[in-house]
């Protein structure tokens, strides 16, 4: 993220402002080593479906984008919402789609 934006969390956190846009946030119970490996599947899904998009590889951006959403779903940010998951479901969501993501991809 440039330095530039501002990025603020709604009151009840569940999501984040950036340039007066709502996102949901990333589950605050993952712990900073998951999170940083799930965010590193996720730059490296996006870098994927950029360049599968430019060589118009459809097999390719399709594959990209399932990567994409697994991590986003891993990281609580699609899929249930975190608040309304139990503790153990959150820990199970993550470790189940960090482990996808390894196998499919590791980085």
């Amino acid at each position: 993220m440039s330095s530039n934006r501002r990025l603020d969390h709604t009151p009840d956190g569940h999501f984040v402002v950036i340039d007066g846009r709502k996102w949901r946030a990333t589950d605050p119970m993952l712990p900073e080593d998951i999170a940083s490996r799930l965010r590193k599947h996720l730059m490296a899904a996006r870098r994927s479906v950029r360049s599968s998009l430019s060589s118009d590889d459809k097999v390719a951006v399709r594959k990209a984008r399932e990567r994409v959403q697994r991590a986003k779903v891993a990281l609580g940010e699609r899929g249930t919402p975190w608040w309304e998951q139990s503790a153990e479901q959150r820990r199970r969501r993550w470790e189940d789609g960090l482990t996808a993501l390894d196998e499919s991809d590791p980085v």
